[in-house]
């Protein structure tokens, strides 16, 4: 990451409460009708997921805490793996059913250096829970073959930082990918920022960053 580049946490400070109801407002006219699609399979007994606030299940209580990352967000990020450069572009599905935790969906592709897709890089999958006193609790399996158990707490109503506690890769998974830590977080214009750091050679290097903008919820 640049040195002047801001993280999704101290943007956040340049925004008023006031301010940041006001954008939600504004940006939602387009996106509080748009949601992602029920299966629509006859007979099934419980509710579907859904990303959008408005439609579904109620959220539940334990997750009022998580409440703004619920939704539907597309971006765009950088990445440095072992050394590889690339951007890329992602799509991100924060979904609940009204049950006491969120399913959390990642899927990856590559740019070009156009900002054209250039096939598909990784998908993320899990969920994320809260106990009542604001620890987080994340599980989350990567199509790479690796399987990862992160724990943390909100930085404050509109950042969440986490780190690992378990990292497991597979046998034919990644060789090295070290224990991290995230923080996602609001920014002045209302897009969801995350930055996730690995352990190499003993110190914190950047692996991931992107910035996401909600098309729906």
């Amino acid at each position: 990451m640049a040195e002047n580049e801001q993280t999704p946490d101290n943007q956040q400070a340049s925004l008023s409460g006031n301010e940041a109801v006001n954008l939600a407002a504004e940006q939602s006219k387009s996106t509080a009708h748009r949601n992602i699609p029920e299966l629509g399979f006859p007979d099934f007994p419980l509710h579907e997921d859904t990303a959008n606030l408005r439609q579904g299940p109620s959220l539940h209580d334990g997750l009022l805490a998580l409440l703004p990352l619920v939704g539907v967000w597309t971006g765009t990020g950088q990445a440095n793996d072992n050394g590889e450069e690339y951007a890329f572009g992602q799509r991100l599905v924060v979904s609940h059913d009204g049950e006491n935790y969120l399913r959390f969906e990642s899927r990856i592709w590559r740019l070009d250096e156009n900002g054209e897709a250039t096939g598909a890089d990784q998908r993320e999958v899990g969920f994320w829970r809260i106990s009542l006193d604001d620890e987080i609790e994340v599980t989350l399996t990567n199509s790479r073959g690796l399987v990862e158990v992160m724990y943390g707490e909100p930085v404050n109503e509109r950042g969440w930082q986490l780190q690992s506690a378990s990292t497991l890769a597979t046998e034919s998974g990644p060789e090295k990918h070290g224990p991290g830590k995230r923080l996602y977080g609001l920014m002045p214009n209302n897009n969801l920022g995350w930055v996730d750091e690995r352990l190499v050679d003993g110190e914190m290097v950047p692996y991931m960053s992107g910035e996401l903008k909600r098309i729906a919820g």
